[in-house]
């Protein structure tokens, strides 16, 4: 494993804030992590920091890497087993250069293959877990496990795994043949166009609360391009809030609560964050 003691975390996180961590560390074998999460009495494991939200003060956390943990292997028919620590980017060209379809909907997403299993991402209706079988994971008391899709439990942006805090090592994924070039490109302009992926952000702010949608609810609520500090709810989608490069981690948790207790004051509807924040 590679430790880097008094880490500057603001380079991983997708919003650009971040303060000094105790130790930032990246293991280069699955078998190198119990040990490692045993031993530390503060830690949390990161991907790509797309959707989270570090505190910029000091930190006294291990922050755990699984990026050297990246191999795809063939294990059948249009089927792959592919680690935790894979940019989920080179999940879709792969697919585009072996002709797999299935995750199309999910190409642009910054994250990592570890980071969306967790939480079950998705975009344009299409969710990680609709192309897997089964996850590897490392649960609580040490033991290596792959888990059947059917075993574990699945949700909207939820899976068991982030419930019960285990950790991602790997998935195998089943495909169909025949990779959607156009339906690629019609999913990069869509973000291109209605995302502000030129300023820093972290996705989705807020989950989509049953029967609603979280932009809906922040332009009727008039919060679109509100601004404190260097954060601002974005003009482009409503649903991100970006820094315009001076925020801080409390402009950031300062807007999230405003927007909170907003739509809460004026509409009764809880906005639940879908980003992390480690404080």
């Amino acid at each position: 494993m590679i430790i880097s003691e008094n880490h500057i975390m603001k380079r991983h996180s997708n919003m650009k804030i971040g303060g000094v961590a105790k130790n930032f560390i990246e293991i280069e074998s699955k078998e190198e992590l119990f040990p490692l999460l045993k031993k530390s009495k503060n830690y949390f494991i990161i991907g790509n920091g797309t959707n989270t939200l570090i505190n910029d003060e000091y930190l006294d956390i291990d922050f755990i890497s699984l990026k050297k943990l990246r191999n795809i292997t063939v294990i059948g028919e249009n089927k792959i087993n592919v680690e935790a620590g894979l940019d989920f980017g080179f999940l879709i060209r792969y697919m585009s250069e072996n002709d797999l379809s299935g995750l199309e909907e999910l190409s642009g997403i910054p994250g990592t293959v570890g980071g969306l299993i967790f939480m079950n991402g998705g975009a344009y209706g299409r969710e990680i877990f609709d192309c897997i079988e089964s996850v590897e994971i490392l649960d609580s008391d040490g033991n290596i496990k792959t888990i059947e899709k059917k075993d574990l439990k699945i949700g909207y942006r939820y899976t068991e795994i982030k419930e019960k805090s285990w950790v991602v090592l790997s998935a195998n994924f089943s495909f169909k043949k025949g990779f959607n070039k156009e339906l690629v490109k019609e999913i990069k302009t869509k973000r291109e166009t209605n995302q502000p992926i030129e300023l820093p952000n972290l996705g989705s702010t807020f989950k989509n609360p049953e029967g609603y949608f979280s932009a809906r609810l922040i332009i009727d609520a008039g919060l679109q391009g509100l601004k404190i500090g260097g954060a601002q709810v974005s003009l482009k989608h409503p649903n991100f809030i970006v820094n315009d490069g001076t925020a801080t981690f409390n402009d950031v948790l300062n807007i999230v609560k405003t927007v909170q207790d907003t739509v809460k004051e004026k509409f009764n509807v809880n906005l639940e964050k879908e980003i992390i924040v480690i404080k």
